[in-house]
């Protein structure tokens, strides 16, 4: 490895404990309780090398946000439209991809589901990253449920979302809980939804 590659990876190396240390700090002490000065020490590193990889606060809170918010919904999405089995089947294997990944990266969630910050650009990501999930969950009712109403389908989606965000914040507090146990209920809750029959086949 030549001196460029070395200093990139070591610069790569540096951001990742940033990201790392910024989610757990997040999220056990909230957006407010967090320092930049506390963010560097977790990460063992000093503030102006921080400084060197993130502008401010806000942006290593967004950069974090942004970053999961895609993790989060590519793998169970993939389970769904790719995966084998009959529908239902995949339905359960998208949810357990889904808490999958949140059991994966639990101070992390604790982060993404509960805005801490009072900052306003943050919160607009928020309502932006419910409202991307909520579409999300109307187009694959389309998908499962053809016949349900165009008028229920935001609604519905709405409770499909509130629901895995509720679920995975009340297991954040109950890590002993097995994922299983989650993924049946949720995949209980979404047949109770949907038509007579839908997602059976």
């Amino acid at each position: 490895m030549n001196e460029i590659d070395r200093s990139r990876a070591a610069r790569a190396e540096a951001r990742t404990r940033i990201e790392d240390a910024a989610a757990r700090l997040f999220a056990e002490r909230g957006f407010a309780g967090t320092t930049i000065g506390e963010i560097a020490a977790e990460a063992g590193l000093s503030k102006p090398m921080l400084y060197r990889h993130f502008d401010s606060k806000q942006e290593l809170h967004l950069v974090l946000l942004e970053r999961h918010r895609d993790e989060l919904a590519a793998a169970p999405l993939r389970e769904l439209l790719h995966g084998e089995g009959a529908l239902h089947t995949r339905m359960e294997a998208m949810y357990d991809a889904w808490f999958g990944h949140v059991q994966s990266h639990p101070y992390t969630w604790r982060m993404m589901f509960r805005d801490t910050t009072g900052d306003p650009e943050v919160q607009a990501f928020h309502r932006e990253l419910q409202r991307r999930q909520r579409a999300t969950d109307v187009a694959l009712l389309r998908e499962v449920a053809p016949d349900v109403p165009e008028a229920e389908l935001e609604p519905l989606g709405e409770a499909i979302r509130s629901s895995l965000y509720g679920l995975a914040l009340w297991w954040l507090e109950r890590p002993d809980t097995p994922r299983a146990v989650l993924v049946a209920a949720m995949s209980r809750l979404t047949r109770g939804l949907l038509p007579e029959g839908a997602g059976r086949e």
